[in-house]
């Protein structure tokens, strides 16, 4: 991850044109804010849905010159903030970014998006639970996490647009606050049962052996809700995007360092139980 954000570094003082790349940046902040992103991430939605696009087409979409440094810059920082990947003819929606343009999914993914960026996340897990110094302050210690002098400021700017976009300053400007997301309807947990016996029976079909596990987060309990019942075909594109949605869910519900990335791959079946 470090070389890509060296590359990212220094993609984007390339594209600022102001003169200013020779004293480069060691970590990897956003030139444009995470609106900025957003509308490469909508527009690419908007005209081929879940598929993939060309660089020009896609500069067409957003009355730009595909050569342009403010349309090359926006591209940048869609990546930056793990909005999109692929280039030339292949451009198409990181699984972030197909978050991002589902509206029941949305606020989740800006944030998810705004913490993608090494700077930023760095700044949230310093002052996570405390205040954010004033401007000239936090310009300082930009500079001491590896921001160019030249270029403190902009990052600053950029970095408070980007958190207010991201939902990050709704307690307050002075605070970097994780915004509260909402339980999905897809994960809303079922509603409450009376019955004695059919309750521990369904618990035994979804795989928790009868056991309360009603002190769960309701997201968790929500993800658990969608598991098919056994014997059920699953094809393994749609285990993918459940293993992938535990994983976010799960960073949002416990603490800890380090995220968790799924993909599929060609691997033998385990063997089923009765075979």
């Amino acid at each position: 991850m470090s070389g890509e954000n060296e590359a990212l570094v220094t993609d984007l003082e390339k594209d600022t044109g102001d003169g200013q790349s020779r004293q480069r940046s060691t970590i990897a902040f956003a030139y444009l804010d995470l609106k900025s992103a957003t509308e490469i991430a909508q527009a690419i939605h908007s005209n081929v849905g879940l598929g993939e696009c060309a660089e020009d087409q896609l500069a067409a979409w957003t009355n730009q010159s595909p050569k342009s440094s403010g349309f090359r810059l926006q591209l940048t920082t869609a990546r930056l903030f793990n909005l999109i990947d692929g280039g030339g003819s292949a451009l198409r929606l990181t699984d972030l970014g197909r978050m991002l343009v589902d509206p029941s999914q949305m606020r989740d993914a800006k944030a998810r998006a705004f913490l993608t960026v090494p700077l930023y996340r760095t700044v949230f897990d310093k002052y996570r639970g405390g205040v954010l110094p004033p401007a000239a302050a936090l310009e300082r210690d930009f500079v001491s996490l590896g921001v160019a002098e030249k270029q403190k400021e902009r990052a600053r700017q950029v970095f408070e647009r980007s958190a207010e976009q991201a939902g990050f300053f709704e307690s307050g400007r002075n605070r970097l606050v994780m915004p509260a997301v909402a339980v999905k309807p897809d994960f809303a947990p079922p509603p409450p049962q009376h019955d004695d016996g059919a309750n521990q029976e369904r618990g035994k079909k979804s795989g928790s052996g009868g056991g309360d596990i009603g002190d769960h987060d309701p997201l968790i309990l929500g993800l658990f809700q969608k598991l098919p019942e056994p014997d059920a075909d699953w094809p393994a594109k749609d285990r993918l995007k459940w293993l992938q949605t535990a994983a976010n869910i799960f960073d949002l519900v416990y603490k800890g360092e380090g995220g968790i990335v799924v993909s599929l791959a060609r691997a033998d079946r385990s063997p089923r139980h009765d075979e």
